[in-house]
Order: C-alpha cells, then structure tokens, then sequence
C-alpha cells in the first residue's frame, strides 16, 4: 500500500514539474508566439479581461499532456512495482486538481478543451501504467 501512496505522489509530483516546465521550454523557444500567447493569458487573468485563445496552442497543450500523463502513470507504476491501483490513483488525482484548476479558467479557454484535457487524464495515466511490464 504504502508503494501505491508513494507511486501517486511521484506521479503526481513528476507531472505538475513536467506541466510546468514545458510551459517555461516552450515560452523560451518561441517567446513570440507562444511565449506571448502565455502572457496575454496570464494579463487577462490578472486583469479580470478577454482573452481569444490560439487553437494551436491548445492542441499542442493537449498533447503534452497526454505525453506527461502516460509518463506519470508508468512512473507511478513503476515505484508501485507494477500495481495497476497507482496509475488509477494518480489519474483520479489529477482529474480532481485539474477541475479545479480548469474551473479557475473555465471563462478564457474554450469548452471543448476543458472537455479534452479532463476527459484524457485517467486513461492516459492508466495507458502509462500498462506500459510498465509486470
């Protein structure tokens, strides 16, 4: 039990750095146009303002986190020995922070992208899982 905990937290961990960092890779290599997209963002959140969102970028996030959600949960699968309740434990961890950090957003990012980005964290975490061999 206490690998399964230490599999979650790992993946959890790993996940919100690799989220994270991507972002800052990604504003650093093209501080014009995603770097910017990033900024405009973050003022409109500040300012309480409108925001129109790059589709692009949208998917290019959405990707990224189906790469770093299969990561997590083969890593999370990995500290648990192989333990399938690691994966789904950490999947279910990020669905419940991610609703509430897409609630937070809910008003400048399309529906559909909440939908996506939700909709993917458990199976992506479970995928990563499985990838570990037994």
């Amino acid at each position: 039990m206490l690998r399964v905990i230490l599999g979650i937290v790992a993946g959890f961990i790993a996940w919100s750095i690799l989220w994270v960092g991507s972002d800052q890779v990604l504003a650093m290599i093209s501080p014009s146009w995603y770097g910017a997209h990033q900024a405009a963002f973050e003022k409109a959140m500040f300012n309480k303002t409108e925001f129109t969102p790059d589709s692009t970028i949208l998917v290019v996030r959405l990707v990224i986190s189906v790469i770093i959600s299969i990561m997590s949960g083969f890593l999370a699968a990995v500290i648990a020995k192989g333990n399938r309740n690691a994966p789904l434990g950490l999947g279910i961890l990020l669905l419940a922070v991610g609703v509430l950090v897409q609630a937070l957003i809910w008003n400048y990012l399309p529906v559909w992208y909440h939908a996506v980005f939700l909709l993917l964290l458990i199976p992506m975490t479970i995928l990563g899982g499985r990838l570990k061999k037994a």
